[in-house]
C-alpha cells in the first residue's frame, strides 16, 4: 500500500499563489508517475498535471503557463506550484500516484478557494 498526505491549499485571492505538497509513503518502490486532479463542487475529477519517473511532465490546457508540477529528489514527493490563480480553480485538490502495477493511490484531497 501506498499512503500519500497532502498539505498547502488554503484560501487566496485572484492573481496570488499557493504551492501543494504531496508526501508519499509505505511501498513507494514502485510508484512511477505522480500528479494531481482536482474536483469542483458538482462537477467530474480532472487531471492538472502529472509527472514521470524521469520528470516528463503534463499539464491541462486550463493551467499551462501558470501551475508548475515537481518532484522530490528522493521522487516520493510531488509540488503543484500554482501562480496567477483564478477563482475557477478553486476545488478539491488530489495527488496520486501510479504504482508500476498499474494500481493508482489516492490522497485525501486539499481545499484550494480563490476568492475574486
Amino acid at each position: 500500500q501506498v499512503q500519500l498526505v497532502e498539505s498547502g491549499g488554503g484560501l487566496v485571492q485572484a492573481g496570488g499563489s499557493l504551492r501543494l505538497s504531496c508526501a508519499a509513503s509505505g511501498s513507494i518502490k514502485n510508484i512511477n508517475a505522480m500528479g494531481w486532479y482536482r474536483q469542483a463542487p458538482g462537477k467530474q475529477r480532472d487531471l492538472v498535471a502529472g509527472i514521470t519517473s524521469d520528470d516528463s511532465a503534463n499539464y491541462a490546457d486550463s493551467v499551462k503557463g501558470r501551475f508548475t508540477i515537481s518532484r522530490g529528489n528522493a521522487k516520493n514527493t510531488v509540488y503543484l506550484q500554482m501562480n496567477s490563480l483564478k477563482p475557477e480553480d478553486t476545488a478539491v485538490y488530489y495527488c496520486y500516484a501510479d504504482r508500476a502495477d498499474t494500481v493508482r493511490f489516492w490522497g485525501q484531497g486539499t481545499q484550494v478557494t480563490v476568492s475574486s
